[in-house]
C-alpha cells in the first residue's frame, strides 16, 4: 500500500534567516516577501531568540505589514 506524507496544517507559515551583517529575511511558505535590516532587526532577533513558536508567528507576521491585502488572486479550478 502506497501512502503519501499530508501536509503539516500546523506547520508554520512565516519563517526567518539571519545573514552575516545582521538583516532578517521573513519567508511566507518559503517565498522571500520582506527583508529588515538595521537596529529594527536586532531588536526583532532579540524579541524571536525568546520567543516561543506562536510569538514567532506574530512578530513575523507584524514585521510583513499586511503584504497579501489586496493581491490575493482566486484559486483556479484544477
Amino acid at each position: 500500500m502506497l501512502t503519501m506524507a499530508m501536509p503539516d496544517q500546523f506547520a508554520e507559515a512565516f519563517t526567518h534567516l539571519t545573514t552575516k551583517d545582521g538583516r532578517v529575511l521573513v519567508r511566507w511558505h518559503g517565498q522571500q516577501i520582506a527583508t529588515v535590516a538595521g537596529e529594527e532587526a536586532a531588536r526583532l532577533v532579540a524579541k524571536l531568540s525568546t520567543a516561543d513558536a506562536a510569538e514567532r508567528q506574530q512578530l513575523l507576521s507584524r514585521v510583513t505589514g499586511n503584504f497579501k491585502r489586496g493581491s490575493e488572486r482566486p484559486a483556479r479550478p484544477k
